[in-house]
């Protein structure tokens, strides 16, 4: 990375000026190389995280904007610029690709970013985790699922999500077994419990209560959305008549 190449070299030159130029015990100009390259380090991750974070802006305004190409091509020339520069920035990056062409749908163009995915990203970890599934390449979602929850233990619905695809997959015991791991890490979530109950019961999962976070991951087909968006718009039209009454 260039940001750790630079701060060394700047350490490696201050260090030979300091013995060689103002003769200097060497565990002296030692010290103060060291703290030279903490501080170019310092700065150099500021500048390219400050970098980053406009990019981000940028493509969240065009995302907003219905911009969606010019986000996507946008991110794309940052991970050329920057990733070079810092650990992580690639990963990070192709994770928000990754996750942009997923919610469009465009799974074959999601997948090999999704790949790159930052392990932190839990979102679209689990989003790779989901492809690996719809490619009948279960252990690979399993997989994918255990490194998302290893970083990420504190997110009920990632436990939910991995529960899910485990018993969509044919593993009802092994679905319940994430949950009981889930319902470990966060022991006073409701809709964990609520989950288990229903698959000890033999029910679905109720995964709708999560709103727009659940439906980004595209699990329920096209018709079961519309059928539910049309219950609900029914149900607020019925209240609206109670209300009128």
């Amino acid at each position: 990375m260039f940001n750790i190449l630079i701060s060394v070299g700047c350490g490696v030159a201050v260090f030979l000026i300091m013995v060689l130029g103002f003769n200097l015990v060497w565990w002296g100009a030692l010290l103060t190389a060291l703290a030279v390259v903490a501080v170019v380090m310092v700065v150099l991750v500021k500048l390219i995280i400050n970098k980053i974070m406009a990019v981000n802006d940028a493509a969240a305004k065009d995302l907003q904007a219905q911009r969606i190409d010019k986000a996507i091509r946008d991110l794309k020339d940052a991970i050329k610029k920057y990733s070079r520069w810092q650990i992580y920035v690639e990963g990070q990056l192709n994770a928000q690709i990754g996750s942009i062409y997923y919610m469009r749908r465009d799974f074959s163009s999601a997948f090999p970013h999704l790949e790159k995915s930052f392990v932190r990203n839990w979102v679209s970890m689990a989003m790779l985790a989901i492809c690996y599934m719809k490619r009948q390449k279960k252990g690979k979602m399993i997989e994918t699922f255990e490194k998302a929850v290893r970083w990420t233990t504190k997110e009920p619905l990632l436990w939910n999500v991995y529960a899910y695809c485990l018993n969509e997959s044919g593993e009802p015991t092994k679905a319940r077994e994430a949950l009981e791991r889930g319902i470990r890490k966060l022991p006073s979530n409701v809709a964990l419990k609520e989950n288990m109950e229903q698959l000890k019961q033999g029910k679905k999962m109720k995964m709708r209560d999560y709103g727009d976070m659940w439906y980004q991951f595209h699990l329920e087909s096209l018709g079961a959305l519309q059928k539910h968006q049309m219950a609900a718009m029914g149900g607020r039209m019925q209240r609206r008549k109670v209300v009128r009454r």
